[in-house]
């Protein structure tokens, strides 16, 4: 009866921390602030404001934008304001859908492993009257 037991405990468990909804495209961590930085501005953002933002350099933003835009979740307008060139820079809906998909599945990350730490924090206390991981 225990190995039955087991063996269905294994089942529901069985890729919990997969985590196959973690987008490499997105992973990156430019490319993530890029991502984060447009999801918060519904109008887009203007190339020297993403790079101020996000901290990176021309050269680096460029190329991230780049690799975004083949991805087709960004869509870059060039233009010009008061005589001076402008690049402005948008989520396309399939970014937008992307980006939130991988930020859901960044929450179940979470909340795993706030899940195990408070399970692991209850049995450590209890077993040898020391506090465990904790997530603050």
């Amino acid at each position: 009866m225990a190995a039955s037991k087991r063996e269905s405990n294994n089942k529901s468990t069985a890729g919990r921390y997969a985590y196959e909804g973690l987008d490499r495209l997105i992973h990156e961590r430019a490319r993530l602030a890029i991502l984060s930085s447009l999801a918060s501005s519904e109008s887009g953002l203007t190339f020297n404001d993403l790079k101020d933002l996000c901290a990176l350099t021309d050269g680096n933003l460029s190329r991230q934008l780049q690799m975004l835009k083949e991805a087709s979740m960004v869509e870059i307008e060039k233009g010009t304001s008061g005589n001076r060139p402008q690049t402005l820079c948008r989520l396309t809906r399939t970014g937008r859908k992307r980006f939130l998909e991988y930020i859901g599945e960044l929450e179940r990350v979470v909340s795993n492993a706030t899940d195990r730490a408070a399970a692991s924090d209850g049995q450590t206390a209890g077993e040898n009257g020391r506090g465990g991981l904790s997530m603050a």
